[in-house]
């Protein structure tokens, strides 16, 4: 009697795991994770629901590298805002001593070629003019030299010709901060465009001979010469 118990309970043990596991795998897997690459965009999905994580590739400052791919325009306005700032936004940093060199060699050239065209000018207009109390001119005659006796007008046209001197080359000076600036942006531009541009370091040309088959009507040949091929 107890042994027939026993194969009893043990039927009802092996049925219930067998009916607890056919229902296991037929309920649906809600938690399976499906991810997918769509675009450099990583797509997390399940059956309920879809969760977009962000692009694999940003613009943005704190980015890490390699996340980071410039955008163009952006660089463009940051240059434009401030010079040198597109250079950041880049991450090309070895150039800003370059870019800030330069603008610092040209507002020392615009300060003091302004100075002396200033004053040059100042004497220029004071020998010009009748009035005995401007005298600024009698500072700038050369070492003994007397005002009561110099040619002034030898001396009138070496102020004028100081004076255009000096206001051509601070002039220049501007000219060239101008352009200066106009070239950080062109280097922004250019270094976020060409940013992900594939410089491969075979640089090599090949030459071997090669076969050239001439096809023309009533006549076949054949000629041979050499071939050159460039890899960059």
């Amino acid at each position: 009697m107890k042994v027939a118990r026993l194969h009893v309970y043990l039927l009802l043990i092996i049925y219930s795991t067998g009916l607890h596991a056919q229902i296991s795998s037929t309920q649906p897997q809600n938690d399976s994770i499906r991810l997918t690459l769509e675009d450099s965009t990583l797509i997390m999905s399940n059956e309920t629901s879809q969760v977009i994580l962000p692009s694999t590739y940003s613009d943005t400052f704190t980015t890490p590298t390699y996340m980071f791919k410039p955008t163009p325009k952006k660089a463009v306005i940051y240059s434009a805002i401030f010079p040198g700032l597109g250079q950041i936004y880049n991450r090309q940093y070895w150039k800003l001593p370059i870019l800030y060199g330069g603008f610092v060699g040209f507002t020392y050239a615009i300060t003091w070629n302004n100075g002396y065209y200033r004053d040059y000018l100042g004497g220029y207009q004071d020998i010009m003019d009748s009035n005995p109390e401007t005298i600024r001119w009698h500072d700038m005659l050369p070492y003994g030299m007397d005002h009561a006796t110099v040619d002034q007008s030898w001396f009138t046209d070496v102020l004028k010709q100081r004076k255009d001197y000096y206001r051509y080359y601070r002039d220049l000076s501007v000219i060239g901060t101008v352009a200066l600036y106009l070239l950080a942006i062109v280097d922004a531009y250019v270094d976020a465009q060409l940013f992900d541009f594939d410089m491969s370091p075979d640089l090599s040309m090949r030459v071997e001979p090669a076969l050239l088959r001439e096809e023309k009507p009533n006549y076949l040949g054949n000629s041979y010469g050499l071939q050159m091929s460039f890899n960059f």
